[in-house]
This record gives structure tokens, C-alpha cells and sequence, in this order.
């Protein structure tokens, strides 16, 4: 099964087993951990893929886990029934709650309880992050990119594009038309929203409102930038699928609206100038003139921007922003003896995210800074030879979530892409 997949974990392996057996070791472990610990194909033909330690599938990390192998599906049947009922499972969950984060398998009631308002029993999480939107129109323009293959766009992947939009057109004006609402008792402030779970008031910018990071951690200000920034990406994306797929030009108009009006925000509200960065991105305003300055590891983020589609690597404000988030001016960054690299308000105070390496790797354009990155990451797995969501700077062996699939598959997308980037840049022989 995924034949597709171990045939590029031999192909990458056997060019790392030479120079690196521990490396090579450390990437077949990784690379098909999501498929082989997280993943259950369900009858309905959909499927249903947990985040690791915690039995909900999240609408983002169901994505993010799969999207490293979604390149190699167009040669593996297994691997597009798989991703195909991804795509369709998650299409219903927001048919079901369009506002939720995180779903159970079978409408148990399981997850959090005692959240106001009630969630329904399909629901683990109802929190609205603005990034479980894009994340679903993301595999899907992947998918197709891939694979030609139409079947994935059924109805039910029509009638979620179509909810997509509805929502983020609803959520550019929370404040006067939304309903949405969050409140948890006896949590940490990050857990709750606040001023009757409606959170902090918002001008109308053209941006999106969330009231979620994707690390799960309320948002101070509600315009949350790397998400609008995702949204601006999928929602072309979508207005692509919308008329090529469905030969609905009502959607495509309403989304391609709706992505220049959020990057029109963005320009317009979302940049400001650091006295030693100069002109660089906020990872959150509220439209008033507030801004707060400093990034997360969880993805999207500002560090991921080339990575989401949003700016190239080159572009100057993003280099200016990197140079930020990539220093102590932002309050997330950690140095210590074992590595240095970005955390998050998520995670204790000194703990680095794999993640946030693989993604500074990632959207790295300096080999030598990838190839430290790698090194980095697989001297920091802490002895158990996996990734996790965090670790302590000085201290590998103290880290949170032993078993978290996303960093394992991120971290084999790296891998490859760097394996098969050194190649490339091998000259041929005259």
C-alpha cells in the first residue's frame, strides 16, 4: 500500500545512506509516519486521519500531514482514495459546522465540553481559525494539480467552496454580522475569548476575522495576518475550481472579489515599520492601528509566507519580516545550547518547534542554512527518533507530544526537497 511513498523514501534513503546513516535512518522513520500511525479509511469511502496523541481530526493538520505525499498520488491509486476521502470527510464536517476546528469520527460528543455555546456531538473543538477554511481548498487544488483526477469534486466539495466563501465574506464584518461566539470557563486567557467570547473589537479592513491562531491560542487582535495571507492564495485557487470544475462563475466572481479585498487588507493594514527591520509584516492588527509584532510556529505564519504561495522568497518586505521573526525581537524565538529557532505561546517558555526549523528550511534560499537546519533537527528528536511539536533549547529530551504526525511528515518533505535540491545543483558531466 502507497507504494508510491516508499519507493521515494528507498530513492531519497539510499542517497542519504552513504554520507548519513543516520539521517537516512531518522527520514524513514518520519516521512510515512502519518500513513502508518494516523490514518483509518472508513467505509463511506472517506477517511478519517488523527493528529497523532489526540484522537480528532483537525481540518488543518488532516491537510498539512497528507500534503507531502500528495505530489506522488498521480502514480498510486492508494494514495488518491486516501486523499479523495480526506477531502470528502472534511466536506462534510463543514457542511455540519463551518466554524469548527477539530471533529470526532462519529457523532460521540467527545472532545471539549462545557464550551459556550454548546457544540454539536459531531464536534471535538469549536474554535473559528481562520486557516481550517484554507487548508481543505489547498488539497484540493494540490490534488488536482496532481492528478487530473475530477471524481474528487463532488457535490459536497461544491457546496463546501461555496460555504468557504460565505463564512470569510461573513467574518470581514464580525463585529455587526457574525453570531459567532466562544467561551471557555476554568482555561488558560488564551483558551477563551474575551468581551462575551466575541473577542476584541475590529475595523472594517477587507481582511478576515479569526478568533484562533492555528496553534489553538486566541488571537489578541483579530486580524490575523498569515491566515489572510493563506486565504488570499486558496481563495484564487478556488475561484479557479469553481469555474473550471463546476462552471460556477458566481463562486469564481465572489472568491476572486474576495481575495483582493483581503490582500488590499492586508497591504493597507497589515505592514509596518520596525525601527532596525524597517518595513516588515504584523502577525496581527486589528484595523485601528494596532498591531502586534512577533510570529508563531505553528503554520500558516509569517516565516511560511513563500511557502503558502502568498510573496516569493525574495520579496523584500517578507526578507525584512524573516530577519525579524528569525531574531530575539520577536518574542517567540529561543537560542540555547541544542538549537535556536522559533516557539509559541502554545508551548513553555524556551521550547523551539520542529516545525518552525522545517519551515525555516523550507523557505530557506541559502543551502548552507538548510543543511544546519536538518542537522539541527535530527540532533533534537530527543533520542526517540521523531519529530515533535516542541523541545527545550538547551534540553532535547524535554519536549511536548511524543506522537505528532505533522512535524513527522513535514519534516520528510524537507528532507526530500533538500536531498533531491543537492542534486540538482550537481553539475552534469561534460
Amino acid at each position: 500500500m502507497y507504494k508510491a511513498v516508499y519507493r521515494k523514501i528507498e530513492e531519497i534513503a539510499s542517497s542519504l545512506q552513504q554520507v548519513d546513516p543516520g539521517l537516512a535512518e531518522l527520514f524513514r522513520g518520519c516521512y510515512p509516519n502519518t500513513l502508518e500511525t494516523t490514518v483509518e479509511l472508513l467505509s463511506d469511502d472517506t477517511s478519517f486521519v488523527i493528529t497523532g496523541d489526540i484522537p480528532a481530526m483537525w481540518l488543518r493538520d488532516s491537510s498539512a500531514q497528507i500534503r507531502p505525499y500528495v505530489d506522488l498520488a498521480g502514480d498510486d491509486e492508494d494514495l488518491r482514495r486516501l486523499i479523495r476521502g480526506v477531502v470528502h470527510r472534511q466536506a462534510r464536517y463543514l457542511a455540519l459546522d463551518p466554524y469548527a476546528n477539530a471533529f470526532n469520527m462519529e457523532p460521540s460528543g467527545h472532545g471539549h465540553t462545557g464550551d459556550r455555546p454548546p457544540k454539536g456531538p459531531w464536534v471535538w473543538e469549536r474554535k473559528f481559525e481562520l486557516d481550517s477554511l484554507c487548508y481543505p481548498v489547498q488539497l484540493c487544488a494540490q490534488y488536482w494539480e496532481a492528478t487530473g483526477d475530477r471524481s474528487v469534486f463532488n457535490e459536497d466539495v461544491h457546496r463546501m467552496f461555496s460555504a468557504i466563501v460565505d463564512v470569510m465574506k461573513t467574518e470581514q464584518h464580525h463585529d455587526r454580522d457574525s453570531d459567532y461566539a466562544f467561551e471557555r470557563s476554568d482555561c488558560p486567557p488564551s483558551d477563551t475569548l474575551p468581551f462575551g467570547g466575541r473577542g476584541t473589537r475590529t475595523n472594517f479592513t477587507g481582511m478576515v476575522w479569526s478568533g484562533f491562531r492555528p496553534s489553538d491560542d486566541a488571537c489578541t487582535y483579530g486580524y490575523l495576518i498569515p491566515s489572510n495571507m493563506f486565504a488570499v492564495v486558496v481563495l484564487k485557487k478556488l475561484a479557479g475550481l469553481a469555474a473550471d470544475i463546476y462552471a460556477d462563475y458566481a463562486l469564481f466572481e465572489s472568491a476572486s472579489k474576495l481575495a483582493a479585498e483581503i490582500e488590499f487588507g492586508i497591504e493597507t493594514y497589515g505592514k509596518v515599520i520596525h525601527p532596525e527591520y524597517g518595513m516588515l509584516y504584523a502577525y496581527e492588527t486589528d484595523g485601528f492601528g494596532n498591531h502586534n509584532l512577533m510570529d508563531d510556529a505553528n503554520v500558516p505564519s509569517l516565516l511560511s509566507i513563500p511557502y503558502l504561495g502568498y510573496r516569493p522568497a525574495d520579496d523584500p518586505i517578507y526578507r525584512n519580516t524573516r530577519a525579524f521573526v528569525l531574531s530575539p525581537a520577536n518574542p517567540s524565538y529561543y537560542a540555547g545550547i541544542a538549537a535556536c529557532g522559533i516557539g509559541s505561546p502554545h508551548t513553555p517558555s524556551s521550547h523551539i518547534w520542529p516545525i518552525a526549523l522545517i519551515m525555516q528550511g523550507l523557505t530557506s534560499t541559502d543551502p548552507g542554512e538548510q543543511e544546519a537546519l536538518i542537522r539541527m533537527l535530527a540532533s533534537t528528536t530527543g533520542g526517540t527518533g521523531f519529530m515533535h511539536e516542541s523541545f527545550h533549547a538547551d534540553d532535547p529530551e524535554t519536549f511536548t507530544r511524543e506522537w505528532f504526525a505533522w512535524a513527522n511528515s513535514l519534516f520528510g518533505e524537507f528532507v526530500c526537497r533538500w536531498v533531491e535540491g543537492k542534486a540538482a545543483a550537481v553539475p552534469a558531466r561534460p
